[in-house]
């Protein structure tokens, strides 16, 4: 067996450069020795969107899109959402594994205690306009606890980190469905913390003048599964947004502030939005053939299939729709449902899809949930928000102890003018648009 390096011939000067490879992979600054003369800066790697750059080690999320496999912290998705809850989920993410009765019970307990929110933030969610968007209230209640919790800046005590940690997965609820409450002009509901955490999710966000709310057990196992189905999935923009705004050992209601705003994005957390757009595109069954024609001349997307890392059935997506026939046999069925089937089974048949490794994934069918259950559109990524709650903390404590990493400052190939002199204002002439570029 040969040597776990990569020869590099540079045909600029002939030169050969044995570069390591570990884990699959060259450190880029290895590259840096590959130089045409003593003073050249030397080769950098170019990956815009960071498509095949390793930014980190990391022991929490695999994933295998090849084989559409995703596994926390070496557990199968499939087994936790079966077997585990939300809470738990989030305890193996951060701590590395499962808990132990009493550890269980002191991290709900613990969960619990800090569900309420100080009273000032009322009055900052009445400075929001009645429709703002619930998901741009939560990236700034998120940031405004920052002010709350001050000693939180103490992230390199391991004690004041787990404070906070507990504060975020706590507190994320109360301050969404507070957001949810203020969109609708709705009295604001409190924790009631006798229920499940998605139980009191639901409270909040449903509860009107009933004395006590009891949720739907099917509603609230549904969605404490979809939690678990967004807690983590690797390297992915927020996560990247969480892991590159800590380094700069910003607090952690920061850079949650942050990676939650990422999320705000319809790439990333809307997706499920245009899923359900498409949906109501199509109209009825009857039209999806026709849809799909225009889908593969290329008019546009067929918007919830593919994926960055799948190449594959993307597994939340097949648990997710079991998930489904469950939500509606207790809200009835969604009438987008069936046109959703109709899109599924033409995709995986067609040659086109399947070159082209278009297979659903977990956005295409969530938002069909959430419609069922009454959420609007505009809480779609609130929801989502909350799930990865949990990962973006985990990989934050990571990143904060990996002695490797230092702040993110990724490199530029710098494509602008050369050195020029300036010109008093009198004396200048107009540039021509194509060169001002």
């Amino acid at each position: 067996m040969g040597k776990n390096t990569l020869s590099i011939t540079d045909n600029r000067t002939g030169k050969t450069y044995e570069i390591e490879v570990t884990d699959g992979t060259i450190r880029t600054m290895d590259l840096r020795q590959i130089k045409v003369s003593d003073d050249d800066f030397g080769v950098m790697g170019y990956d815009p969107a960071f498509t095949n750059t390793a930014s980190c080690r990391s022991r929490i999320t695999f994933i295998d899109g090849e084989k559409g496999i995703l596994q926390y912290r070496g557990y199968p998705i499939e087994q936790l959402a079966e077997q585990s809850t939300f809470l738990e989920t989030a305890y193996l993410l951060i701590h590395g594994e499962l808990p132990m009765q009493p550890q269980q019970d002191d991290w709900v307990e613990s969960i619990t205690h800090h569900t309420f929110i100080h009273e000032n933030i009322r009055k900052l969610l009445e400075g929001f306009r009645y429709d703002a968007h619930p998901m741009g209230m939560l990236v700034s209640l998120l940031g405004a606890l920052s002010t709350f919790y001050p000693e939180a800046k103490a992230i390199r005590d391991p004690e004041v980190r787990k404070h906070q940690i507990h504060r975020l997965i706590a507190k994320t609820p109360t301050l969404a469905a507070f957001a949810y409450r203020h969109s609708r002009g709705l009295p604001l509901a409190y924790p009631d913390n006798e229920l499940s955490y998605a139980g009191n999710f639901l409270n909040m966000l449903w509860k009107m003048s009933e004395v006590k709310f009891k949720p739907h057990p099917v509603l609230e196992k549904a969605l404490d599964v979809l939690f678990i189905l967004h807690a983590d999935h690797e390297q992915n923009c927020s996560t990247s947004a969480m892991r590159g705004v800590g380094s700069s050992e910003a607090d952690p209601f920061c850079a949650a502030a942050a990676a939650a705003a990422a999320l705000y994005g319809p790439l990333h957390g809307g997706a499920n939005e245009q899923v359900l757009r498409m949906l109501a595109e199509v109209g009825t069954v009857k039209n999806v053939p026709a849809y799909v024609e225009r889908v593969k001349k290329g008019e546009f997307r067929l918007m919830g299939f593919g994926h960055r890392v799948y190449k594959n059935y993307d597994p939340r997506a097949l648990i997710i729709k079991r998930i489904a026939d469950e939500v509606f046999e207790v809200t009835g069925r969604n009438p987008l449902l069936d046109i959703a089937l109709a899109l599924e089974k033409i995709a995986l048949e067609d040659d086109y899809f399947v070159k082209r490794q278009l297979y659903p994934n977990v956005d295409f069918y969530s938002g069909i949930i959430y419609q069922a259950m009454g959420f609007p559109v505009e809480m779609y990524p609130v929801l989502f928000a909350l799930g990865r709650m949990p990962g973006w903390l985990a990989q934050w404590e990571e990143m904060l102890e990996d002695k490797e990493q230092k702040i993110a400052r990724p490199r530029q190939i710098y494509t602008g003018y050369a050195k020029r002199d300036y010109v008093p204002l009198a004396k200048r002439v107009p540039v021509p648009a194509q060169a001002a570029s």
